[in-house]
């Protein structure tokens, strides 16, 4: 294990200026490249406590510029179009790019790496997920799944297009057979006048 400094908060781990035990690999290939922290040597503890209220002044902008964002963003619906089948399962599914796509169109610029997704969407319907704005600062973004605009928009409006297309093909199977019986009700009944 290696001891760390961490310069911002990073989730799951700790808050600025902690001194915080993680594994070579995470700290060489991810907290170390990215600045998100410095290894804790003497030297380093001693440049972070000059730097701190710098470093502070610096996250608190940041974080106040991600709030204005996230208060336009919050709530946002992104649309998705993919081909899936008639039980409603995606001949895929849909990543964080495909949803960092949606939400920059949309007029936000974000990385893929700012979306969260806990597990796969492989389905049509209404996904909730999350964006980082910040280290401490989460939004919720709305992702419609669906294999057209119009089915998009009949999901958004509470609407399940998957169920309406199930009890329309009952409803024409129903009155299918009703009718093959009627028709097969006048055959009989024709050679028995004759």
């Amino acid at each position: 294990m290696v001891q760390v400094i961490l310069l911002e908060r990073v989730d799951k781990l700790g808050q600025m200026g902690q001194i915080v035990e993680v594994r070579p690999g995470y700290a060489r290939n991810f907290l170390l490249p990215q600045k998100k922290a410095l290894r804790a040597t003497k030297d380093n503890l001693a440049y972070f406590e000059t730097q701190r209220t710098q470093l502070e002044a610096q996250n608190l902008t940041r974080k106040s510029e991600a709030a204005e964002v996230g208060q336009k963003l919050d709530g946002l619906v992104v649309v998705v179009i993919r081909q899936a089948g008639e039980s409603g399962q995606l001949y895929g599914s849909v990543t964080a790019r495909d949803i960092a796509q949606g939400v920059t169109e949309a007029g936000f610029s974000i990385a893929r790496g700012q979306v969260v997704l806990e597990k796969a969407i492989k389905t049509l319907g209404l996904h909730k997920t999350r964006v980082v704005l910040h280290p401490e600062l989460f939004v919720g973004v709305t992702v419609n799944v669906a294999q057209s605009p119009e089915e998009a928009e009949m999901q958004s409006k509470g609407v399940d297009p998957l169920r309406l297309a199930q009890e329309a093909a009952v409803r024409d199977a129903a009155a299918q057979a009703e009718s093959d019986a009627g028709g097969e009700t006048e055959a009989a009944e024709a050679p028995a006048k004759a």
